[in-house]
């Protein structure tokens, strides 16, 4: 069992490791190591990487080996306050307005101060994040942050730095615990420095081939040994073609299974050609890989492997 703290965190790096792993998430010491320093120092963590590399991944398992919540925020173009952050229950407010009309309130102070009190107040994710039960902060996931806006990215400043969120009407809710908040980005635009400065920041990287073989093992625990190495193998060399997208570990993962249920053996140029689909998302990807090219891999990574015994 990991070691923990007095505060039930992991009490070292190994023991970040150890957590993870436990949940089947292998993390490499550097990654560990920021999540610790994260953890101990209470800043928001900055995940950074391609698309399907593990940075989601990392804030579900934490929360899971941590038994906290999970509140999530994912992003999209668009996004506003009232999604992120809060509204206000504007039919109850309405209803509240000719009720005091029908029983005579002229009180116009009183109104306003019930037509805006936490009873109307509706909570979305952000505030949720900050609102939660003694000795239970969630594990706060904003995910793929890069898909909003700089407004709104203005907006997240006081939330990552004073975990507390100003709300004209009703004045500022500050965290009395801070939650713990892992922030993901695919890189499909620069964030500005002014949010990375208030995180701890990590770059996701693909794993190496040994690390993504125990990935597989951990993962698709059917797939037999020879044609995991092979997947392995095959997914490494792709990654240095230039395509329009590389795939991830979690595409890895899905093709490992995919060939699994179809009771595949060994890789063999029909079996890629039919299940590429589960680890390639682009058609232009597929046409490249079925062709030539695809086979020129298939060739070279049986021979290594051969040659390795």
């Amino acid at each position: 069992m990991a070691e923990t703290s007095r505060t039930g965190l992991p009490a070292s790096i190994d023991a970040v490791i150890e957590l993870l792993s436990a949940h089947d998430y292998l993390a490499g010491r550097p990654l560990a190591t920021v999540l610790f320093l994260a953890l101990r120092m209470q800043r928001p963590l900055f995940l950074e990487g391609e698309a399907g590399v593990g940075k989601t991944e990392v804030a579900k398992v934490l929360a899971k080996a941590l038994d906290r919540p999970l509140i999530r925020l994912q992003c999209y173009e668009g996004l506003d306050v009232a999604s992120a952050v809060y509204e206000w229950n504007y039919p109850a407010q309405m209803l509240e307005i000719r009720l005091a009309e029908a029983t005579g309130i002229s009180d116009r102070d009183r109104l306003e101060h019930d037509l805006f009190s936490e009873r109307h107040l509706i909570r979305r994710p952000v505030l949720q994040a900050l609102q939660c039960e003694p000795g239970r902060a969630p594990v706060f996931l904003i995910d793929e942050l890069d898909r909003t806006d700089e407004a709104f990215e203005a907006f997240l400043l006081e939330v990552l730095s004073d975990f507390q969120v100003s709300i004209p009407e009703f004045g500022t809710v500050k965290a009395t615990e801070p939650p713990i908040v892992i922030v993901t980005s695919n890189r499909t635009r620069e964030v500005h420095d002014a949010l990375k400065r208030r995180c701890l920041y990590h770059w996701v990287d693909y794993p190496k081939a040994a690390e993504e073989l125990a990935i597989i093992r951990r993962k698709v625990p059917g797939c037999n040994e020879q044609l995991s190495r092979q997947i392995v193998a095959y997914v490494q060399k792709i990654r240095t073609i230039d395509l329009f997208k590389n795939p991830g570990i979690a595409e890895t993962i899905d093709w490992a299974t995919a060939l699994t249920e179809l009771d595949r053996l060994a890789l063999d140029p029909e079996t890629i050609a039919d299940t590429l689909g589960t680890l390639l998302k682009y058609q232009e990807d597929i046409a490249r890989i079925q062709g030539g090219e695809g086979h020129k891999v298939l060739s070279e990574v049986k021979a290594e492997l051969l040659a390795a015994g």
